[in-house]
């Protein structure tokens, strides 16, 4: 048990991290939570305001530091809008095959807590179709992608490459020439995309 004279968001976000874990999304409480911390429930509650609230925290805390860096792809205009496309798919699946393999049992929760949150999840959806609409924009610009409707087409390429980031999908993603496959998809959208 540790104790902490400043008790931050941060730090009751990695404790719950460690509960859930340890008790599953749901046997877990607050009061697992605070006594992982030595506090009182109530410090907990100073920081978020009900067990839900928490959870969807918990939630957000995870998809951005598993996700975090397609932002970065999405808007490196140092790379061509194909390059980019295929580079920010690639990462994409990159990322959630890792999430599922380094901790199964913490990937399993988050299951579970991203059905409970789908606002967390929805909002995670709008972003990446968001980074997804920055590229195909860019490679409309530049002239690279036929004239298309840049938000239609993100949508379009994010349900057609759904079978790789889908969590549904994750018992094949570690299965032989899963990579291979992403890359012959993306060469059939890039083929699709591109200006005649």
């Amino acid at each position: 048990m540790r104790s902490r004279t400043a008790l931050d968001a941060e730090t009751i976000l990695a404790a719950t991290e460690d509960v859930l874990r340890r008790y599953g999304p749901e046997k877990a409480t607050v009061l697992d939570v605070a006594r992982a911390l030595g506090v009182s429930h109530a410090s907990v509650y100073k920081h978020f305001s009900s067990k839900a609230a928490l959870r969807e925290a918990v939630t957000r805390h995870w998809i951005s530091r598993a996700h975090g860096n397609l932002a970065a792809v999405a808007a490196d205009t140092s790379s061509a809008a194909p390059e980019r496309l295929r580079s920010w798919l690639t990462a994409l699946f990159a990322s959630k095959r890792a999430v599922t393999s380094e901790d199964p049992q913490l990937f399993a929760t988050y299951r579970v807590l991203e059905a409970e949150h789908s606002g967390a999840v929805a909002d995670h959806i709008a972003d990446l179709i968001e980074q997804l609409r920055v590229i195909i924009a860019d490679g409309v610009s530049s002239g690279d992608f036929t004239s298309v409707d840049p938000a239609a087409t993100a949508r379009t390429v994010f349900e057609a490459t759904i079978g790789y980031h889908h969590p549904v999908h994750a018992a094949q993603w570690q299965a032989p020439g899963a990579d291979a496959a992403l890359q012959a998809l993306c060469t059939l959208l890039l083929d699709g995309l591109r200006s005649r």
